[in-house]
């Protein structure tokens, strides 16, 4: 009977030892999902392609208004470059509109607490960001990184604290990638534009938006 008690003990064991195994592997997993990809980032980000119709078209066609592509390419010639601080309550409005039907991502990118220090964890999210915006499908295009907290806090609190933070991401993107500083508008929000205004304290409030503005062919014919 010795022999059998044993021999269950170690079956056991080893049971409970796979199970564990696969409970860390799955919270491996799951913080590993936390973390956006490069080619997530691209997707995301890449403007739409349109394809060129000649003669037969099919579905409704969309007109594009000459005068507002025009001032729209004058606006975002106006805040490249620009400081963040620097941007009014209207300009940072203004952006908000411009970029609502642009390519955009939200990134879930955590700072030390009340700090604009990335954290260890959000770094490969930050890094597949930089990796994204010198493709060749990205680079040269202009992008807004806004910076966004949660409810908790006065209004001063997390305007300055999410400008911060966009800072902290545009300083990363240009040092360690080499990235144009004026292709990269930083503009922060602080908790006025809640990603979910029903949970205005969860974790999906914090984070930071990257929206690509105008793409190089934009650019090159606004030039003309």
């Amino acid at each position: 009977m010795a022999y059998f008690s044993t021999k269950n003990i170690t079956a056991i064991a080893s049971v409970a030892t796979l199970g564990a195994a696969m409970c860390l592997s799955a919270g491996t997993a799951f913080a590993q999902d936390r973390n956006v990809t490069e080619d997530q980032i691209i997707r995301a980000l890449a403007p739409e392609k349109k394809p060129l119709t000649r003669g037969l078209s099919v579905g409704p066609q969309q007109t594009v208004d000459p005068t507002a592509v025009a001032a729209e390419s004058k606006f975002v010639q106006k805040i490249r470059g620009r400081s963040t601080r620097s941007l009014s309550t209207a300009e940072r409005e203004e952006i908000a509109a411009v970029v609502k039907d642009k390519p955009k991502i939200d990134l879930e990118i955590n700072f030390d607490y009340n700090s604009a220090d990335i954290s260890a964890k959000s770094l490969p999210s930050v890094q597949a960001l930089g990796r994204a915006l010198t493709n060749n499908d990205l680079k040269g295009s202009t992008f807004v990184v806004a910076g966004h907290t949660d409810a908790a806090g006065g209004e001063a609190y997390n305007q300055d604290l999410s400008e911060r933070r966009a800072d902290a991401i545009k300083r990363y993107l240009v040092d360690k990638y080499g990235i144009n500083g004026t292709d990269l508008v930083t503009v922060g929000y602080g908790k006025s534009k809640l990603k979910d205004p029903s949970q205005p304290m969860a974790e999906v409030n914090r984070r930071v938006q990257v929206v690509n503005m105008e793409n190089k062919a934009t650019a090159s014919n606004a030039s003309k």
